[in-house]
């Protein structure tokens, strides 16, 4: 007997009112030197050519990011900017301390601005924050003194931003490179061995205050995980914009299979832990959320994506499966924007770590960089996305949405969260008619692995929806962008 779905199981109603303002900043890219662990920054840079790699130009370009943080991560916590401008060929290399390896220096701060000002993102600068402390990373056989202070700190804001820098403009950029958003410290409370809470407070206001002389348009994010946020907000509150906290998860659930090749054995237990890796963002984001409370400071996810293991990584983080977990964490973040300000789910691009948004095939050349599906999830959601959150009322079984606007247009993020059944829709928007609309999908076995040979397999499908159409069916195991027109634009 077949079942009939009633328009109280299918509807997806909207309330087209519009709430709190939605940052663009929710689909940053992390950029770290990761050395021998994985040719990162050093693969995307063509020595010979002395430019970005052309391959991964087009492929960041088609992703979409609208920040990108550098230089780390961890690799920060040594960085001397210095060894990073002037005539490349004068650079030295450095150690890289922590993951192993030679940084050539050829990508500098002038490199960074570049491949910034080519893929149409924003520039978020990390600080040498002292080493954070950790007296292992202040001091290389293989270069010298690594920490750093904030006459440093404030030296690179005024190299970056002062209209007229003399050493700026001798390099070669005449106009400032304007760069607001700043990091100062970076994982500084995971090291026991490096400052404490109250020291790191004492030390962000002194760092805030130096660069903030330096330039008083910045926009500065502190250190604020582990539960050092309260003192981190007493001491230095006043000077801060934002509070940074990472978050590197499994599924949540016992006996996880998300780990080496397991997860090939019982692909519906591995959709199962996959689907429900969100819950961990979620109760991440809430434990912030209290720690923030009552402050005007935002919160600031720099880094954050699946931590499984594997030859590197996991390889399901490969296959479309990982692509539908990170969309509905994505819907996480959305619904936390109006405390979380800038988020990311993937590090930018390498070789081989699997947590990479972009891949890049070695030698240059061999294949292009392609998009990861972590990648390819937040190219989609970032391409049709609104200004300002709405509520989603009502929504069917299986599927997971979120909704904004801009105008007089509606714009949904909606995962299916079932591997094997399409889920129908019927589309409302309070008392607004829908005018008309379009629909972009992907949706491809949850077990194919994506590569550069299948691109075509995991391709946005755009359908248009008739004037007045308000169905639709959602296929398994799929990732959609739905635009709806309202036929009163008003808000």
């Amino acid at each position: 007997m077949a079942v009939v779905e009633t328009r109280s199981q299918t509807l997806l109603a909207v309330d087209p009112q519009p709430t709190y303002t939605l940052s663009p900043w929710l689909y940053m890219q992390f950029m770290e030197p990761l050395g021998a662990t994985d040719a990162s920054v050093e693969a995307g840079w063509d020595l010979e050519a002395g430019a970005w790699r052309p391959d991964l130009l087009t492929a960041a370009r088609a992703l979409r990011p609208t920040l990108i943080r550098w230089p780390g991560g961890i690799f920060s916590s040594y960085y001397r900017w210095r060894e990073g401008v002037g005539p490349r060929a004068g650079r030295t290399p450095i150690a890289n301390m922590f993951w192993g390896g030679l940084e050539s220096n050829q990508v500098g701060t002038h490199e960074f601005i570049e491949l910034c000002r080519a893929v149409g993102a924003e520039p978020l600068i990390a600080v040498n924050f002292e080493a954070d402390g950790r007296a292992r990373l202040a001091h290389s056989r293989y270069g010298g003194e690594r920490a750093a202070g904030p006459s440093e700190a404030a030296a690179w804001v005024r190299y970056c931003n002062a209209p007229e820098h003399p050493e700026r403009r001798a390099h070669g950029a005449a106009e400032p490179f304007d760069v607001r958003l700043w990091q100062i410290g970076n994982e500084t409370s995971y090291d026991p061995t490096g400052f404490d809470a109250a020291t790191s407070a004492a030390r962000t206001r002194a760092f805030a205050q130096a660069m903030r002389a330096a330039d008083p348009r910045l926009r500065l994010i502190g250190w604020g995980d582990s539960g050092w946020a309260r003192t981190m907000l007493a001491e230095a509150g006043d000077q801060l914009d934002y509070l940074a906290f990472h978050h590197h998860f499994n599924s949540g659930l016992e006996h996880s299979p998300l780990r080496w090749d397991d997860f090939r054995v019982d692909p519906g237990r591995t959709w199962q832990h996959l689907m429900h890796a969100c819950h961990s963002t979620e109760a991440r984001l809430q434990a912030m959320r209290a720690e923030v409370a009552g402050s005007a400071v935002g919160l600031a996810l720099t880094e954050s994506h699946f931590a499984l293991p594997g030859r590197n990584r996991c390889d399901v983080l490969t296959t479309w499966a990982a692509g539908v977990a990170n969309a509905r964490i994505l819907n996480v973040h959305a619904r936390h924007a109006d405390v979380l300000k800038i988020a990311t789910l993937a590090d930018f691009f390498g070789t081989r770590w699997m947590n990479n948004a972009i891949l890049l095939p070695t030698p240059a050349g061999s294949a292009p960089a392609y998009l990861l599906p972590v990648a390819l999830v937040m190219a989609l959601f970032r391409a049709h996305t609104g200004e300002r959150a709405v509520t989603v009322e009502h929504a069917p079984a299986g599927l997971d949405i979120t909704a904004s606007r801009a105008g007089g247009r509606l714009y949904l993020h909606v995962v299916n969260t079932q591997a094997n059944q399409p889920v129908p829709a019927q589309f409302a928007a309070g008392d607004q008619a829908i005018a008309g609309g379009r629909v972009y999908e992907i949706a491809a076995d949850p077990m194919e692995v994506v590569t550069p040979h299948n691109g075509s397999d995991f391709a946005t499908t755009e359908y248009a929806l008739e004037p007045g159409q308000t169905d639709w069916l959602f296929p398994a195991a799929s990732v959609s962008a739905v635009e709806l027109d309202l036929a009163d634009p008003a808000p």
